[in-house]
């Protein structure tokens, strides 16, 4: 999992690939300084959710989005979920997540969303995954909508949706494209919306708080 671009500059790290380069650097600056709690989010809310239509999380194959070094997908297999495939466009990321969360991805994928080959999108769609996770990393340069569209295409009809959105995405004079996304999704009747909670991030460098919606519903058709 990585933090949006304008979040970075406000302690001056713009090279996510050297923060990944150095173990425990990320969650030490997130988590133990600056207190992030979107995988534990979006993991509530989707254990709530497989629980109430009575499902079994050991059923459950997840593609992440956005994956880091595999935060979410230590949420997932803490859970009891045992088949997780990440996707990141930065290779240092791939590198990090086999270091420090060594097993909790089946498989990890480097590649762009945005700009797939036939060979990448059909071995993802092979891959049957009931499942999108995506947390904090939507709306930025790396992940478009345009790639979000592809992830959720991933997944097969009636697969979960688990992301994580900045709120100021979700209002209407958002840029990101997101607002108007999520908008489509749900009007055109390929997403069933579910939960939507606004919570607490994390904390910025100077102990201002950013606040995000986390989001599940279940994916009706392709997009």
């Amino acid at each position: 999992m990585r933090q949006d671009q304008g979040e970075w500059r406000e302690i001056k790290f713009h090279d996510y690939a050297a923060i990944f380069k150095i173990p425990g650097l990320y969650e030490h600056l997130f988590h133990d300084l600056l207190r992030c709690q979107s995988p534990a989010v979006v993991r509530r809310l989707l254990e709530e959710e497989v629980d109430r239509e009575g499902g079994e999380r050991t059923r459950l194959r997840v593609l992440d989005v956005g994956a880091g070094n595999g935060l979410m997908a230590e949420e997932l297999s803490d859970w009891g979920v045992g088949f997780t495939v990440g996707v990141d466009i930065l290779p240092e990321a791939a590198e990090a997540a086999h270091r420090d969360r060594a097993g909790v991805y089946k498989d990890y994928h480097v590649l762009d969303l945005a700009h797939l080959s036939p060979r990448e999108r059909g071995a993802l769609r092979e891959s049957e995954f009931n499942v999108l996770t995506c947390v904090a990393a939507l709306g930025f340069a790396d992940i478009p909508p345009r790639a979000f569209r592809e992830a959720y295409n991933s997944i097969v009809p009636g697969g979960w949706v688990a992301i994580t959105l900045k709120e100021e995405f979700l209002q209407g004079d958002d840029r990101s494209g997101y607002c108007r996304l999520i908008r489509d999704l749900s009007g055109s009747g390929a997403l069933e919306a579910r939960t939507s909670r606004r919570y607490l991030h994390r904390l910025g460098a100077r102990g201002e708080a950013y606040h995000y919606v986390a989001m599940t519903g279940k994916k009706v058709h392709d997009a």
